[in-house]
């Protein structure tokens, strides 16, 4: 009897065994959790475009392909994908009066533009002249996007500084916490900056760093008397070469309008190449100091690497 007992304890134990393992096998797995961080440790996030000496972007890098330095420290990589994340992006059209001949062009290249946008991407459209206008906030509809690009006018002079200061604020302010997205600026203007503007070139510079959007800039001269030319527009390329350098975008100027339609093909296509990549300073000081940022391929010294060149430390 004790026996049978025993034979008939070991062959529930056996079936039980048997019962766990196979929920075990058809449990799904757990989804991976992402990194977790002491309280305080802030993420410097950074978007690479990387390209090769044909100015083709590459696609196949891996984590392991990248180093990061901050104030020449190599940093731990802690956060890294090549999605092709959702994008919002404010696209920036200057109507002052000078783009009164060139305006028509500019919209149907816009309208281009905002066509290769994906479903899961936000545009929002600003005219800036005098003032900075929202015809269109934040949206992926495209019969939305284009007509306002088309209700765009021009008239009056050109409050640049104003305009891109307000774009990133707001720009800004869209963030959410819970979505991963690029956020990017793309900017057209024909020149620079009529003295409207409260804000100045060093605060619109200065904001631009100290946030994560990349701004796209197209500058279209003006074809006046060559030596006004050059000296109106010095201001206006040293500001919107600076912007894009600094937040790892590009810089454009066009000789024609017939340009236009390949320049922003281009943005697109990097926008959809990017990489994102995180890390979490080794250097706990907070005192709102500049900090530097390299990336490199040790393997692939023919790349050219592109992001935000740093970022501010934290405060206090």
């Amino acid at each position: 009897m004790r026996r049978l007992t025993a034979a008939l304890l070991a062959a529930a134990l056996t079936a039980a065994a048997l019962l766990a393992s196979s929920v075990r096998a058809q449990a799904p797995s757990p989804t991976p959790r992402p990194p977790r961080f002491e309280a305080g440790v802030e993420i410097i996030n950074l978007t690479l475009s990387i390209t090769d000496g044909r100015s083709r972007y590459i696609t196949d890098l891996r984590e392991k392909d990248l180093l990061v330095y901050e104030d020449g420290i190599r940093q731990e990589v802690a956060l890294f994908t090549h999605e092709q994340l959702p994008v919002s992006l404010v696209l920036m059209i200057d109507t002052s009066s000078s783009m009164d001949q060139k305006l028509t062009v500019a919209q149907e290249a816009a309208v281009r533009f905002t066509k290769t946008l994906r479903p899961q991407d936000l545009a929002r459209v600003v005219q800036f002249g005098d003032r900075s206008t929202t015809l269109q906030d934040f949206t992926a509809d495209q019969a939305a996007l284009e007509a306002a690009i088309r209700s765009t006018k021009a008239g009056g002079a050109t409050a640049l500084y104003n305009a891109i200061y307000v774009a990133l604020k707001e720009l800004e302010r869209q963030k959410r916490t819970n979505e991963l997205r690029r956020r990017a600026i793309v900017l057209l203007s024909d020149g620079e900056d009529s003295g409207l503007s409260v804000i100045t070139d060093e605060q619109v510079l200065e904001l631009a760093r100290k946030t994560e959007i990349g701004i796209y800039a197209i500058g279209m001269r003006e074809k006046v008397s060559r030596d006004l030319a050059s000296l109106k527009f010095s201001q206006a390329t040293h500001l919107l070469t600076a912007l894009a350098r600094d937040t790892g975008a590009q810089v454009f100027f066009p000789n024609s309008l017939s340009e236009l339609d390949a320049i922003y093909g281009n943005i697109a296509e990097e926008l959809r190449s990017q990489y994102s990549l995180g890390y979490a300073s080794q250097n706990r000081k907070r005192d709102g100091k500049w900090r530097r940022i390299v990336v490199r391929t040790p393997s692939r010294d023919d790349l050219q690497i592109r992001h935000r060149l740093g970022y501010y430390a934290p405060k206090g």
